[in-house]
């Protein structure tokens, strides 16, 4: 979720005046991306009894974050910001989070009886808030390394050794995702989805090779469950601990995460492959990303609290079950009347806050923190264009 420019094509039916013109391949990508959100903690619950909930979120968590952190860099700039830039981080990011922690405090406050006010430790799903607004601020000064990919995975890796990176402002998450980030960046900067015309109708072989990478990972995660059960790969999975604390005191343990790095690069290329390049009823949707990310975990917390899915046999039917109800959360929160609900603590615009109250000004188009901007409500929508479908 990440600042700048949109992508540079779109319907040419349809179009908003004066906009420029979308691609929907990435409101796809995003959308696609916040429904692997909302499923891999909607089905958390169920990969305690059940082998095959657990093979399915250890498929989703082995790529779906790496593969939102590339779409937030690609859409990112990595230029000195603009006073506009620089107060988006403010009214997107920041304020959103002081938000969105109070609430949760008072919603832990009511259910549990206890509750801390700490914004240095992030809840549940905030911590992404944290870790874009700490890739916009570190992006302009790893652009000016060299091998800039390169310095991010020694950081990455060599994170995971010091113990006193922790989840504190999130910054361990941070930096394990720091090169998905940076790796989207790059190839913007250097035009790679552009020369490669990587958005193009895809060859014949892309849908076959992306699905056939996804049924060999999901046999994997199952068939060797029990081993990744043993050595917490779900722990690995999040870039949230150093390597001691989950297991790896060996001193060889930075090549699990690289390991693992590559075989997010590797699901998160099949992902992509996979994504439909022409617009669809639902692609509009990919420009509310933040509305899903930030309600659906208030949607989902009364079904973990009560242990509703604890011990919910058999599971062909509660997975499938779990599954629809993660599409629907993420399509019904997408929607004009959420939005129209949530916005003030979604996208606030906090005038008073500002010396020149024009930078949090409600003029103009908004942008969605992944990169995507987008009309007013009450603009007119982009309609799909058939031609495209793909």
């Amino acid at each position: 979720m990440t600042s700048s420019a949109p992508p540079a094509a779109a319907p040419p039916t349809g179009s908003i005046p004066r906009a420029r013109r979308r691609t929907p391949f990435w409101d796809n990508a995003r959308f696609a991306c916040i429904v692997l959100v909302v499923l891999g903690h909607a089905v958390q619950r169920l990969t305690y009894d059940s082998d095959v909930a657990l093979g399915l979120y250890l498929l989703v968590y082995a790529f779906h974050m790496p593969a939102f952190a590339i779409i937030s860099g690609y859409f990112s700039k990595s230029e000195s910001p603009t006073k506009t830039q620089m107060a988006r981080v403010i009214t997107d990011i920041l304020v959103p989070y002081v938000i969105f922690e109070g609430l949760w405090t008072l919603t832990k406050w009511l259910v549990e009886g206890r509750a801390t006010a700490n914004l240095t430790e992030p809840s549940w799903t905030l911590w992404f808030l944290l870790a874009l607004g700490i890739f916009r601020l570190v992006l302009p000064y790893l652009a000016l390394l060299r091998w800039p990919l390169v310095w991010t995975l020694a950081i990455s890796i060599g994170a995971g050794y010091v113990p006193n990176i922790d989840s504190t402002f999130s910054l361990s998450r941070t930096l394990g995702l720091l090169p998905f980030f940076a790796l989207g960046w790059w190839l913007r900067e250097h035009r790679i989805v552009d020369r490669l015309r990587l958005l193009d109708r895809r060859p014949w072989w892309a849908i076959p090779g992306g699905i056939g990478l996804f049924v060999v990972a999901g046999w994997a995660a199952w068939f060797f469950v029990d081993g990744w059960r043993e050595m917490n790969l779900r722990e690995w999975l999040f870039y949230d601990d150093n390597y001691a604390a989950i297991g790896g005191t060996q001193w060889w343990a930075g090549g699990v995460r690289l390991a693992l790095m590559a075989v997010a690069l590797v699901l998160s290329a099949a992902f992509f492959a996979l994504i439909p390049r022409g617009g669809h009823w639902w692609t509009h949707f990919g420009q509310y990303t933040m509305y899903v990310y930030l309600l659906h975990s208030f949607v989902l917390y009364p079904f973990r609290e009560n242990g509703v899915l604890r011990h919910a046999e058999p599971t062909w039917i509660w997975l499938p079950l779990v599954i629809v109800l993660s599409v629907l959360i993420a399509l019904g929160l997408s929607t004009k009347p959420v939005r129209r609900i949530f916005r003030p603590l979604i996208e606030p615009r906090p005038t008073w806050l500002f010396a020149d109250r024009t930078l949090a000004s409600r003029e103009g188009r908004r942008n969605d923190p992944t990169g995507s901007r987008r009309p007013r409500e009450g603009d007119r929508m982009p309609r799909p264009d058939p031609r495209q479908n793909g």
